[in-house]
């Protein structure tokens, strides 16, 4: 099976009666992680985006691989005062004694709209590369399989975006690096692809954003699609601790919080008028 094929959860209750990990394990002398001595072969030899890429694929990646998911991470750690940022700061502020329960609320946000729509976007472009390999020339894939998602009433993922009407400029620096690098193009080009049939289908245009960008370059690696939300979450968790150190400094939670209550219009019913009242 491919890096990039889905695959069902192997999760049964009652089946499972002994726990079992292939990732770390120790003893009073050494820590192995993947096979290897965590103090001898990693720790000073090994950058981060390797080490991740190690930890959820039990190989080291290739030269090539790395520079993707490096590109991929370094693309989507930062994008301001999004709605996760806004509420890890507002907690923080709450309450500045727990770092991690604000990094969390930032996280706990990861979904269909916002970071985790690059797995989403993984899964259309698999299912639009088994559609092509069953026959269908890459063009009427692409047109089914987003015909499919429509019918469904399931939106197009990592297509359109608020401020970046033309594609996010992300969207071809990523892919650059994946032609530098010289990785598999093949999901870049069923995602430009979804893009050239959306009008169509959809009635009007979206553009690539960075959510589909990720998995475009991403199942041209070694990186498997089960671990794309985690690429999104890992890079976001970094930013997150910028915003957080910023906001220890310069506080801005309280800030959004007064922001939010100055702009609220509340459209309940009024009190009851008190009997007696003149």
């Amino acid at each position: 099976m491919s890096a990039g094929a889905p695959t069902a959860s192997i999760n049964k209750i009652g089946k499972s009666t002994v726990p079992r990990t292939a990732i770390c394990t120790s003893d009073e002398h050494s820590i192995t992680v993947r096979g290897e001595d965590l103090c001898r072969d990693l720790i000073g030899q090994i950058s981060f985006t390797d080490y991740f890429s190690l930890l959820v694929t039990g190989e080291r990646p290739t030269r090539a691989d790395a520079a993707v998911l490096d590109a991929t991470l370094v693309a989507i750690a930062e994008h301001g005062l999004v709605p996760s940022v806004q509420a890890s700061r507002m907690t923080y502020a709450a309450a500045p004694d727990a770092l991690q329960g604000a990094v969390a609320a930032g996280i706990l946000g990861c979904g269909s709209v916002i970071l985790g729509a690059s797995e989403t976007a993984g899964r259309l472009f698999t299912e639009v590369d088994e559609e092509a390999k069953a026959g269908a020339d890459l063009e009427a894939a692409a047109r089914t399989v987003v015909a499919r998602w429509r019918a469904a009433g399931k939106p197009i993922p990592g297509y359109g975006h608020p401020l970046h009407k033309d594609r996010d400029p992300r969207v071809a620096r990523l892919f650059a690096v994946a032609l530098e690098a010289g990785t598999s193009l093949r999901f870049v080009e069923i995602a430009e692809m979804v893009e050239q049939v959306i009008p169509e289908i959809v009635g009007k245009e979206l553009r690539l954003n960075v959510s589909a960008a990720i998995p475009a370059v991403l199942l041209g690696t070694s990186f498997p699609l089960r671990g794309l939300r985690g690429v999104p979450i890992l890079a976001r968790t970094a930013g997150l601790i910028a915003h957080l150190c910023e906001e220890a400094v310069t506080p801005s939670g309280f800030a959004l919080s007064y922001q939010a209550t100055r702009e609220v219009i509340y459209e309940g019913k009024p009190a009851a008028a008190k009997e007696g009242a003149a």
